[in-house]
């Protein structure tokens, strides 16, 4: 037994390793053990070279579109992406003279005439477009050529005339087709009314106003047309030849001084 404390602790400082003596056979033991077990999970994961990789799935299309989705999720179902809004389905703008008739109209008919009820205002029920083609006997493209003009024009399709009844005089026989139609009713009659009164009309060359006697007696309206080229959307070098049109709107006015009035405040032209 040491006889003081120095003695005691420099006995025990002696007794205890340094770390270094413990460190090294400590890594000397773990070493092998590392190396025993990574080498045989190593090949465990390694693919053999022999197998062949898997094909390569193709991405499913979208029916709308076409184009293959992308972006797999883990479920094993894929995000379709949203196609974008396409602007020829967003519906037209809300006709301008539809909103005159009734903010405007009604209101000044029924005060000059004395109407009553605003149900007795006259009100536009159709427009009707009409190409005659006489030479469509002789010439089998003109009947193409006039709906093409025809439908542009109204942007509805056509219907296609034809003779009722056979005339030896003009060499037509019951049910050759001698003319193309369309008849407007709602949206697009507005539409057209006012692309008619506001654009096309005042096209025309050396114009001075639309004469009254286009009325039938009952209300209705017909107006001549020599040209086609003064709507913008007939293209002058895509025509075959100038051909002219009937336009007639049909209205319920039941005398012709009320359905001039009418057609006045819409802004026809009329001559004065």
């Amino acid at each position: 037994m040491p006889d003081n404390e120095e003695e005691l602790e420099q006995s025990d400082q002696a007794a205890e390793p340094t770390p270094e003596e413990t460190s090294e056979p400590a890594s000397d033991s773990v070493e092998p053990a590392a190396e025993e077990v990574s080498e045989p999970t190593a090949e465990a994961t390694e693919p053999p070279a022999e197998e062949a990789a898997p094909a390569r799935r193709r991405a499913p299309r979208t029916p709308r579109t076409g184009t293959r989705a992308t972006g797999r999720q883990r479920g094993g179902a894929t995000a379709v992406e949203e196609p974008p809004a396409d602007p020829a389905d967003e519906p037209p703008p809300p006709p301008r003279m539809r909103d005159l008739y009734r903010n405007e109209i009604v209101p000044t008919m029924m005060r000059e005439f004395g109407f009553t009820n605003p149900m007795q205002v006259p009100r536009i029920q159709k427009i009707v477009v009409n190409i005659g083609l006489g030479e469509a006997l002789t010439n089998g493209r003109a009947m193409e050529s006039a709906t093409g003009d025809l439908a542009t024009i109204t942007g509805q399709k056509p219907i296609i005339t034809r003779a009722r009844k056979s005339i030896a005089g003009f060499k037509i026989r019951e049910g050759n087709p001698i003319g193309t139609c369309v008849t407007l009713r709602g949206t697009k009659m507005y539409h057209f009314l006012d692309r008619l009164i506001n654009m096309s009309l005042p096209r025309i060359r050396d114009f001075r106003g639309i004469p009254r006697r286009g009325f039938d007696g009952r209300g209705n309206f017909s107006i001549g047309i020599r040209e086609q080229i003064i709507f913008p959307e007939i293209d002058y070098n895509q025509i075959d030849r100038i051909r002219g049109l009937q336009v007639t709107i049909t209205t319920t006015a039941h005398d012709d001084a009320t359905a001039t009035r009418m057609l006045a405040l819409y802004g026809m032209p009329f001559v004065r």
